[in-house]
């Protein structure tokens, strides 16, 4: 029996040739998500509000621009800090200017490429 996932998967590759191949690859195993390639500083404001987000690179602070793309009650987990090592972070959205954040333990991620702005 085939499952099939339900929930809206978006995400955005940095790399052009990984991106390609995550476009004919997840369709052939049945999943259909929207994909774009750029880097990730800025989100995909027009596909907000998000129930959650994971980033999976490391970024020397969280972006602004993601905390204010997640719904209240969203998540966002991500790697932060500027050496090798990031500690994974968890942003829970509470209200429209309210978060709680919880570090949990250290690790190596490879650093988000692109426009690095702070908020």
């Amino acid at each position: 029996m085939r499952m099939k996932l339900v929930a809206k998967f978006i995400s955005i590759e940095r790399q052009k040739d990984l991106n390609d191949k995550t476009k004919v690859f997840l369709p052939a195993i049945y999943y259909n998500p929207k994909l774009f390639n750029g880097g990730g500083y800025k989100g995909l404001s027009a596909y907000a509000p998000f129930d959650k987000i994971l980033v999976t690179c490391g970024v020397p602070f969280i972006p602004q621009d993601l905390m204010a793309q997640l719904k209240v009650g969203g998540i966002l987990v991500i790697l932060v800090g500027a050496g090798k090592m990031q500690v994974m972070t968890t942003v829970l959205k509470l209200s429209d200017f309210d978060f709680k954040t919880h570090e949990l333990d250290q690790f190596s991620f490879v650093p988000m490429l692109g426009e690095k702005e702070r908020g």
